[in-house]
């Protein structure tokens, strides 16, 4: 079965949908039917032959290749959901809800808009769904996020400069902990190892396997190994050029130095 993967977000999740016979380039943009309606979409997956047995459900067709119009009625439909987002806000004010509206979005066929929002808590906005269905006549969605969520909708810009990892191809969030910031030895101030969303940067995850692998191959702190100029005690790693720093006496002058090796040119002593 020929299909092609789209994503409805930037770095979003891929969804497969056949490719009804069109010749699809990366990027192209399309119109497709999903659960929500009619919705623009890009491709990030061209044509490709996959088993249909691979799939668990009957997969939908992309309906056509978007068109000018098309991503004028898009650009149209994005200024109209941030004027319906700012009315949303004022509601959640009128209703007194511990809410934070970040996000409007229309479908393509403006059958439904879905609003994202940020709670630290559970919120029941089952009234304030009503008076924004009697507004804006159409379906309307709350959709609770995260903070991390938060950050990967807006394309914040984080301390490097660059867009955030999470809005520029992370499509999903792994667990992270302070121990990937001990493992690679950078400072535990909260302020530096923090992301603009305020939780711990998802960057500690992409060094740490390497940080581990390097552990394991660099003598300990305090342990005895034996260099080029003799035995010493190790007082420092430096995972990231290989090498390892070590203490040692010069037996001709009973001189203390401190100098780097390469790990391939010292051995642990015994």
């Amino acid at each position: 079965m020929n299909v092609v993967g789209i994503r409805f977000k930037n770095a979003g999740k891929i969804y497969y949908f056949k490719a009804n016979d069109l010749n699809l380039c990366f990027k192209d943009k399309v119109i497709v039917e999903s659960s929500n309606g009619l919705e623009l979409a890009e491709v990030a997956l061209a044509n490709i032959d996959i088993d249909k047995d691979k799939f668990d459900k009957d997969l939908s067709s992309v309906i056509r290749k978007a068109s000018s119009r098309d991503l004028e009625i898009d650009e149209s439909n994005k200024e109209e959901a941030q004027e319906a987002m700012e009315l949303a806000k004022e509601k959640v004010r009128d209703h007194q809800l511990d809410m934070k509206i970040v996000e409007g979005e229309y479908s393509f066929d403006k059958s439904k808009i879905t609003f994202y929002f940020t709670s630290e808590n559970r919120v029941d906005f089952r009234a304030l769904v009503k008076d924004l269905a009697s507004i804006f006549k159409n379906r309307i969605e709350l959709r609770q996020i995260g903070v991390r969520d938060h950050a990967k909708l807006k394309d914040f810009h984080g301390s490097c400069g660059q867009k955030t990892c999470c809005s520029r191809f992370m499509t999903e969030f792994n667990p992270l902990s302070i121990k990937m910031a001990k493992d690679q030895g950078i400072t535990l101030d909260p302020n530096k190892i923090s992301g603009v969303c305020g939780r711990l940067m998802c960057c500690l995850d992409f060094e740490e396997d390497n940080y581990l692998k390097a552990k394991k191959e660099h003598p300990k702190k305090g342990h005895k190994v034996s260099t080029v100029d003799g035995v010493g005690t190790v007082v420092d790693n430096d995972y990231i050029r290989g090498l390892c720093k070590v203490r040692l006496n010069l037996d001709e002058s009973d001189e203390e130095i401190e100098d780097f090796y390469r790990i391939e040119e010292i051995s642990k002593d015994r």
